[in-house]
């Protein structure tokens, strides 16, 4: 029988919408940058995982046929229940230790028990990895600021449709919100047990 990790309290990785209507060839709203992305957001999973450190995926969606203003605009994607809202499979969701929350806007933080769940597990540092940087991941990382939450983001780990947007946005949360660190970094503070 496999021994359980038991969850080291103080850090959680938030994996924003790695979902596969961004993530897939086939998705509606794909985009290369996420696929690249994939392997390196498996590893970070992987190490936090076997660390104790509680894993989140915030999973964006629409409702089918329901009235909502943000989508009206955009093209369709992430509706429930279908296979672009689905969590690629390249990730491995855990059900006895992770948590999966559903969120109808760009932060993970509103209109979710995200905040709960993280003050519940004495959550303090917050990793964040996904898509895409200048949408979810930033106004996730911006709630978690304001939530008075330590953000880290891990660089190699988030993507969007431009690489200059991309960087644009994690300078300006390197300034402003909270840190940017490359894995080596971060799975060195991960075995020294500073997260």
């Amino acid at each position: 029988m496999d021994s359980v990790v038991e969850q080291r309290s103080g850090s959680a990785l938030l994996v924003v919408d790695m979902l596969r209507d961004f993530t897939d060839p086939g998705g509606s709203v794909f985009y290369p940058q996420n696929r690249e992305i994939l392997p390196r957001v498996k590893e970070v999973i992987g190490v936090c995982r076997d660390a104790g450190i509680l894993i989140v995926f915030l999973k964006h969606f629409n409702r089918v046929g329901k009235v909502d203003e943000k989508s009206s605009s955009m093209r369709p994607n992430c509706i429930e229940d279908t296979w672009g809202d689905e969590i690629d499979p390249m990730l491995d969701v855990d059900p006895t230790r992770d948590y999966v929350i559903k969120k109808r806007r760009y932060s993970g933080f509103f209109g979710t028990d995200l905040d709960l769940v993280l003050r519940e597990n004495h959550v303090r540092n917050v990793i964040v990895v996904g898509t895409k940087t200048n949408c979810c991941v930033r106004a996730t990382i911006t709630d978690a600021f304001y939530l008075d939450y330590q953000p880290i983001v891990v660089r190699e780990c988030v993507a969007t449709n431009s690489d200059v947007v991309n960087q644009v946005h994690l300078e300006d949360i390197r300034k402003y919100l909270g840190e940017v660190i490359g894995m080596d970094e971060l799975f060195a503070r991960i075995k020294e047990g500073v997260l």
